[in-house]
């Protein structure tokens, strides 16, 4: 794996437990939405820790020069406390990659598309989106965006004014754990939920791909399964495990 420093230029608090970290690339890289690079840390006796994140920000047309990785805190973690407290502006952390072959998804691919994301498993699904907006693409695509509280929405404007382009984008939102009084769907996602989502997309899918947490990761798999997906279109992606 092909090993830079890069330097952070921005940090952006978008819940009490995750991060936007902005980053300049002394070698810009190319790479597909939904894959990852890894944060390597090394301290001063030599140990290293490292841990692989989904890039949020889109390709663009050629190289990229800056990327944005987003980073939820595990308490138990190695590199997401120290990212958290410790990471400053212009400090330099070693990135490597891209890597990830899988779990990826452009409008060349195809469509329809349904997208479902829990928590922070949306990140590798904000760069897929902003490159389809960035390029104009119409391919249609749903996001089924699950989070415990409406504060753990994370790019929520964004995605919002996305979906009001009208150009072939939908977005629905349940919250599981919520307990004020708000404007979206309450409870964990099933099979009938996702049935009709299916079925206002009014086209047979082409991919469904599924990120987050490993019991949800399952749990919407077996959704979608049971709502009469083949499960040869179903790519997943599991965090945190």
């Amino acid at each position: 794996m092909h090993w830079q420093s890069a330097i952070i230029t921005r940090i952006e608090k978008l819940s009490p437990r995750v991060k936007s970290f902005f980053f300049r690339l002394p070698e810009p890289i190319s790479f597909r939405p939904g894959q990852h690079l890894v944060l390597r840390l090394t301290a001063l006796d030599g140990y290293r820790a490292q841990r692989s994140y989904s890039i949020a920000s889109a390709p663009g047309l050629g190289k990229a020069e800056e990327l944005e990785l987003t980073i939820e805190r595990f308490d138990d973690g190695e590199v997401s406390p120290f990212m958290h407290d410790a990471a400053q502006v212009d400090d330099e952390i070693e990135l490597g990659g891209p890597i990830g072959g899988h779990f990826n998804w452009s409008p060349e691919d195809g469509g329809p598309v349904l997208f479902i994301g829990g928590g922070s498993g949306v990140v590798p699904f904000m760069s897929m989106l902003r490159h389809r907006a960035a390029i104009g693409s119409r391919v249609p695509v749903a996001l089924v965006f699950s989070a415990r509280l409406r504060e753990d929405l994370l790019f929520f404007d964004e995605l919002s004014e996305l979906a009001a382009f009208d150009d072939g984008f939908s977005l629905m939102v349940t919250l599981t754990r919520e307990a004020v009084a708000h404007s979206f769907r309450a409870g964990r996602i099933d099979a009938a939920f996702i049935a009709g989502v299916v079925s206002a997309m009014k086209m047979p899918l082409r991919h469904v791909l599924i990120c987050g947490s490993d019991p949800f990761v399952e749990t919407a798999a077996e959704g979608t399964i049971a709502a009469g997906i083949d499960s040869a279109l179903i790519k997943t992606e599991r965090y945190g495990s």
